[in-house]
């Protein structure tokens, strides 16, 4: 089965997961001087963080130093967004064949109370066999995300049965060296996305 097949069926699955649910998402305008594709960012976004993966384990920044790395904020009851995203990431990774092993991609959950362990242990293979997911305390999970620049919050309504988190939906790409490389809006196909990947390894000053 290809990745985009695949993908799309997972979509599918995680709607009926979250059935009766309808997002509704807002999306904030990027920081300043942030990239509308893959470009270089100028701002001081990012930087040390110690969560919980999917396994359970404690995961920290330092375990990405070395290899780029593509970091989403999303959770698993978004039916729509989220799974779209990381099918996005998913191919962009298979696009780049062999190279593809140098970047890791992650899911940083922003819906902790949800978003277990356990729960993500289940999610994160539906898209990539080497993504992790990532989950913390609302306080590890905020301050995270406050360094990544990403806006959340939950969304209460009387007429669905689950709650929905509305957030900005950005992918950002990590160099070896832990800083920020790129940024990428949602929608940004993943050949563009593999491109940008290249375009950095291929640089002298990342290599």
């Amino acid at each position: 089965m290809n990745r985009k097949l695949h993908i799309t069926i997972v979509a599918l699955v995680v709607a009926v997961f979250a059935v009766g649910a309808w997002l509704n998402l807002s999306h904030d305008d990027p920081p300043e001087n942030a990239p509308v594709g893959g470009m270089v960012v100028n701002v001081d976004i990012g930087g040390p963080f110690s969560l919980t993966d999917h396994t359970g384990a404690q995961f920290t920044d330092a375990e990405l130093a070395g290899d780029y790395a593509l970091v989403y904020f999303g959770y698993t009851f978004c039916p729509d967004i989220c799974p779209t995203e990381l099918g996005q990431i998913a191919e962009a990774i298979d696009l780049m064949g062999p190279d593809g092993a140098r970047v890791r991609p992650v899911m940083i959950t922003i819906d902790p109370l949800r978003d277990t362990p356990e729960v993500l242990s289940e999610y994160v293979p539906l898209f990539h066999e080497r993504l992790v997911g990532l989950t913390g305390t609302e306080d590890e999970v905020r301050e995270v995300a406050t360094n990544y620049r990403v806006f959340f919050k939950r969304s209460d309504d009387p007429n669905y049965t689950y709650y929905l988190m509305d957030h900005t939906s950005f992918v950002y790409l990590l160099a070896p060296t832990g800083e920020i490389a790129s940024m990428f809006r949602y929608g940004t196909p993943p050949e563009d996305i593999a491109a940008t990947i290249r375009q950095h390894m291929n640089s002298p000053a990342q290599g």
